[in-house]
């Protein structure tokens, strides 16, 4: 009598819950329904072509076509630790994500932070809308303007010219293009990236502020010690996902900008693969690189997130 009076009680509570959901379904229909779009985005152009792994442990032949290529297991895996350019373009792929992610990431945040605390309205306004441009500006026109701009007869080089110095050719210089490739993704992104950083200081509560400001607490300090650490959740999300797409060096950028001088320095994994996939139609190969990436981005991305996890918990964490 008990077990059954129990078993009832479970089933009400399963079936209120169940309700619920679809109460709460109904409400929100609609938001759910945006969704969709963004799903089938996602199904389309994320999911569906991981089809195209298998090409990485087959000899993949266009005239077979996927199904009917012979498979060979890890060959090309063996064929990419044993190529010695493989480890010339993961260096230079490491290298600039890492140096991009040590001026880049910072720059939007310090970028929110001043622009935060600047009086007048307009002139904010005015900031942000010239620092967001080149982000609208594609990468295309961007490597014309910076290649002009760095050419023999540019600015910069009539700049080195007026202190006396001979002009350098720095877009096919190996000392100076890492650096150049730096810093114009930072002038490219840094407006674009303090979007979501304004957005998590305009959640800040006024009353710490308020509070700070009655103990006597200036701009400076109530920047540093109030708004940063209201920050550091965001930051801590922001750097993980960072992490994830370490070894996406910046395709669009570099092949625009690069060039058979430079080689040496900015061949990265990406551009070998298109090197490799669309000009050589070294199919399998070219997978088995781009196969190799993907699974130490999805490490470095776990890694990451278990480590803050560990160090601040949950809230800064995205699982």
């Amino acid at each position: 009598m008990q077990a059954t009076a129990t078993e009832s009680a479970v089933q009400t509570r399963s079936s209120g819950r169940a309700k619920g959901r679809f109460n709460k379904f109904k409400q929100y229909r609609m938001l759910f329904l945006m969704l969709v779009p963004g799903f089938i985005f996602l199904l389309v152009f994320n999911y569906v072509p991981m089809y195209g792994l298998v090409l990485a442990f087959k000899d993949f032949r266009i005239t077979s076509g996927i199904l009917d290529s012979p498979w060979v297991g890890t060959k090309y895996f063996h064929k990419v630790f044993d190529d010695p350019h493989f480890y010339v373009v993961l260096k230079n792929t490491i290298l600039i994500s890492v140096y991009k992610l040590i001026f880049g990431f910072p720059a939007p945040i310090a970028f929110a932070l001043l622009l935060n605390e600047m009086r007048r309205p307009l002139f904010r306004k005015w900031v942000q809308t010239v620092s967001y441009l080149p982000h609208f500006i594609s990468w295309i026109v961007l490597a014309g303007i910076f290649t002009t701009l760095f050419s023999l007869d540019g600015p910069v080089n009539a700049l080195v010219k007026a202190f006396g110095h001979a002009p350098v050719v720095f877009m096919a210089d190996e000392r100076y293009f890492r650096s150049i490739l730096v810093g114009t993704s930072v002038f490219q992104s840094f407006g674009w990236s303090s979007i979501i950083f304004l957005a998590a200081i305009a959640g800040v509560d006024p009353q710490l502020h308020e509070a700070a400001i009655m103990d006597g607490a200036g701009r400076f300090r109530r920047m540093i010690q109030i708004t940063l650490p209201m920050l550091a959740p965001v930051i801590s999300i922001m750097l993980i996902l960072s992490m994830g797409t370490i070894l996406d060096a910046g395709f669009d950028q570099i092949f625009n900008m690069y060039n058979s001088q430079v080689y040496g320095v900015a061949d990265v994994i990406d551009t070998y693969v298109y090197r490799l996939g669309l000009i050589n139609a070294d199919y399998s190969y070219s997978t088995a690189v781009g196969m190799f990436k993907s699974v130490v981005a999805l490490i470095l991305l776990l890694s990451v997130n278990r480590l803050v996890k560990a160090v601040g918990g949950n809230d800064h964490t995205l699982w």
